[in-house]
């Protein structure tokens, strides 16, 4: 985490009990060791820190027990290899070769004439970390046909991994044509439309013309 004093007065409260960890309300997030922390640093990035807002901002209301600093130190402790052998296990899952496989289907082309060479997982939240997909269960078939959708827009192939209430993971081919940000700005674009219109009342969570996701997303590559 950033040095907490250039931080907002409610990640400086976070802070001062809080260590990095997965994130306890996603599975993804505990599947790859992906720290709340990446979240906190995408959430503040694009805030100014007077008008700053984080609905995942919980106010202390207890010291961190014995046993459960054992427990922080034991996940920092972790191997790195852990890690990898996770990525590999999820990215390369036979769920994600069948949904690649009913993307190219339904969207009719031709497998023999796709040619993938990069393989991306992206994060993003949801704009000030609202947690407006809860409960998720109402929303995941249709974010999911909705981000399976946007692999025509991108030249490739996009998965939704995990719905988390504030945030979104995603797995994205790509053939190289689309640098990772128009990717992102054309998938954030049209997923945003769609579940606003599928899930009208959403929009009267956010103020003024505010969209669903963030400006603001993390990616690495995988393959």
């Amino acid at each position: 985490m950033n040095d907490s004093n250039k931080l907002p007065p409610k990640c400086r409260e976070c802070a001062r009990s809080k260590v990095s960890h997965p994130h306890q309300k996603c599975h993804f997030c505990g599947e790859l060791e992906f720290e709340e922390s990446v979240l906190c640093d995408l959430n503040r990035c694009i805030q100014e820190e007077a008008d700053f807002m984080c609905h995942a901002f919980q106010p202390i209301l207890k010291l961190v027990s014995a046993s459960e600093t054992k427990n922080a130190e034991q996940h920092d402790a972790s191997p790195i290899r852990h890690k990898k052998e996770s990525h590999l296990r999820l990215f390369d899952s036979d769920k994600i070769k069948y949904e690649r496989a009913l993307a190219l289907q339904r969207l009719g082309r031709d497998p023999d004439g796709v040619y993938v060479l990069l393989k991306y997982h992206l994060a993003w939240n949801v704009t000030q970390r609202m947690p407006v997909f809860n409960p998720i269960n109402n929303f995941i078939n249709f974010v999911h046909d909705t981000f399976l959708v946007c692999s025509e827009r991108v030249g490739g192939f996009v998965n939704l991994l995990c719905l988390a209430p504030d945030h979104v993971h995603l797995y994205v081919e790509s053939d190289g044509e689309l640098s990772v940000e128009e990717m992102v700005h054309r998938i954030k674009r049209f997923s945003n439309d769609a579940i606003l219109e599928e899930f009208s009342f959403v929009r009267e969570k956010f103020i003024g013309d505010a969209k669903i996701w963030d400006e603001a997303y993390f990616v690495e590559t995988i393959g």
